[in-house]
């Protein structure tokens, strides 16, 4: 029992790990003996943060542009070169687009779809071999989504392919976990709310006073938060658990 929120030792993969939600669960994971590849677009950014987390345990980067299939697809070689096996894969990256509805440009779609939603599938099929090799029937691989609060309820602001494509996410997850269940690997979601990133950062400066307001236990997420679920769901801890979608958000979609 004193192992069970261990993930000592495990490999993991976390996309989108140079800054935001990503970079929370990269250095939660490094810090608690795991073993992390960090991914993020910008090759520099990548590197100095994996250089600044691996003062406290194991962290490489890895950069790649995950909106193209070739990306993912290369991404997964890389990994498969170093690493016989991948315990946890964390598909964190993403990005916003927002606009009034009658200016909504289709260009939205296509970067936002690309990025949020078709990612998380190319990326976790290339890595399959990998992930099944980690895998036991008492410590299945994991596959964690990072959906968004966005995709349970109607958002506030006019971002119409975000919360679409987490809503998306958040339905992969339950149909990959069907899927890939029989290969001892689980795949959740977890949906955040307001966490401090660059991504909320403007909306946070507008409306930040609101949103605290408004939330059941009066606070924004902090990383020790979102380290927490993911830690959970990463560790011995929560190896019987596929297909959920978890809300970290204060209860601001479940109690209201």
């Amino acid at each position: 029992m004193k192992d069970l929120f261990s993930v000592e030792g495990k490999v993991a993969l976390v996309s989108g790990g140079s800054r935001g939600i990503g970079l929370m669960i990269a250095q939660g994971l490094v810090h608690n003996g795991a073993r992390v590849y960090v991914s993020s677009r910008k090759a520099s950014v990548c590197e100095k943060v994996a250089a600044e987390l691996s003062k406290h345990g194991t962290c490489i980067a890895l950069p790649a542009d995950l909106s193209t299939e070739a990306e993912c697809n290369r991404l997964a070689a890389e990994i498969a070169a170093r690493e016989p096996a991948l315990h946890i894969l964390v598909n964190n990256a993403g990005t916003n687009w927002g606009a009034p509805l009658a200016e909504y440009p289709d260009a939205a779609w296509d970067k936002v779809l690309a990025l949020n939603l078709k990612s998380v599938f190319h990326l976790t099929r290339a890595l399959v071999p990998q992930l099944e090799a980690a895998a036991s029937p008492e410590d299945p691989a994991r596959v964690i989504n990072i959906g968004s609060i966005d995709g349970l309820q109607v958002p506030v602001l006019e971002t119409y392919a975000y919360s679409a494509s987490k809503a998306a996410v958040h339905h992969l997850t339950r149909v990959m976990a069907g899927r890939l269940a029989p290969q001892k690997i689980t795949v959740n979601a977890v949906a955040p709310g307001p966490f401090e990133s660059k991504m909320m950062a403007a909306t946070l400066e507008q409306f930040g006073d609101m949103i605290v307001e408004s939330n059941p236990l009066k606070r924004i997420g902090t990383p020790e938060d979102m380290v927490g679920v993911v830690i959970y769901l990463a560790s011995r801890a929560g190896a019987y658990l596929t297909g959920a979608v978890i809300p970290v958000d204060g209860g601001m979609s479940t109690t209201k």
